[in-house]
């Protein structure tokens, strides 16, 4: 089978697209021929040799995907020709993958293999972010960072869905536009005051703020308002500064950190979770920008548009 690997890490040089062995099933996995693959930061990360990576040389990235079966490993819940997707199977860049039974969620037949392949990591982060580091309730406003990124967009429009107010933050005019369509009320530019204009629309501050940067950490408590929370649950503007306790009890601010693994820990979580993300789109309650689409073979060229930080929805890779 064919694959995107890389046997060295640095730029997207490194890649290569080879020839290599078939996955060779271990008694808990079937196998699915891939038909679209979503390529994340995380991706990136583990090409530059930072990031957590399983196997050996030839590494093989990506972790989220959809397909359908072609050997059921005589898995009698499974049968050939059935449409699933995974968010957390290593190896997923190549055309046929060994993913383990307690990874897979069916896909329905309403979402195609590209919608498969593009909601699940983002959407799921920003499905456990509005529902359990912050039970989002009707009525509340929220701020989130980064508002146009995949995370972004998913996270505006779940908390529109359950009845919050939504500030964004983000970098450029033409990214204010896509939070606005996608549902936020107010975006702010972070070249701007934002935190003034924050509180134009919200004098007490929010009740929550959603923070992906890190660098940004101390400034989005300094726009929450008193009892209200930050998540963090990630470092794309860098690690961030301590934070002072005693600014938390003074304030009786909550910090809670978020990582969606900490959540799709069994298969009946992993589907009850993706299935409501599947009934909120195939209702129209929740939307995602048509995906710029690869092929597998051209994974350089997505890698370098992923980086230039010009993209604005979804990547993905197509076998």
């Amino acid at each position: 089978m064919k694959a995107l690997t890389f046997s060295s890490f640095g730029n997207s040089d490194v890649l290569e697209y080879i020839d290599i062995p078939n996955p060779q099933l271990k008694y808990d996995e079937i196998l699915v021929e891939m038909k679209a693959i979503g390529l994340n930061f995380a991706d990136v990360y583990r090409r530059k040799g930072n990031y957590h990576l399983k196997g050996n040389p030839p590494f093989i990235a990506g972790y989220e995907g959809s397909g359908i079966v072609v050997n059921t490993n005589n898995h009698s819940e499974f049968k050939i020709g059935d449409r699933v997707a995974f968010a957390d199977v290593p190896f997923a860049n190549a055309e046929l993958l060994a993913v383990n039974i307690n990874h897979v969620i069916p896909l329905p037949e309403a979402i195609d293999f590209e919608t498969g392949a593009s909601i699940l990591l983002q959407g799921l982060t920003a499905h456990y972010l509005a529902t359990d580091s912050h039970k989002t309730q009707k009525g509340e406003t929220v701020i989130i960072h980064a508002v146009a990124g995949g995370v972004g967009q998913f996270l505006t429009q779940i908390s529109k869905l359950l009845g919050a107010t939504v500030i964004g933050l983000t970098s450029s005019p033409d990214k204010a536009k896509i939070a606005i369509e996608q549902g936020a009320d107010h975006v702010f530019l972070y070249n701007d005051n934002w935190k003034a204009e924050v509180f134009k629309v919200a004098p007490k501050g929010a009740d929550v703020v959603y923070d992906s940067i890190g660098s940004t950490l101390n400034d989005s408590f300094e726009v929450t308002k008193n009892c209200g929370q930050v998540v963090f649950f990630g470092m794309a503007g860098g690690d961030p500064e301590f934070i002072d306790p005693r600014m938390l009890m003074d304030t009786s601010k909550t910090l809670t950190g978020g990582d969606l693994w900490s959540y799709l820990t069994t298969r009946e979580e992993r589907i009850k979770r993706a299935n409501q993300l599947f009934t909120w789109i195939t209702e129209g309650k929740v939307s995602l920008a048509t995906p710029t689409s690869f092929k597998l073979s051209e994974g350089k060229q997505a890698h370098d548009y992923l980086e230039s930080r010009k993209s604005t929805g979804k990547i993905i890779l197509i076998p």
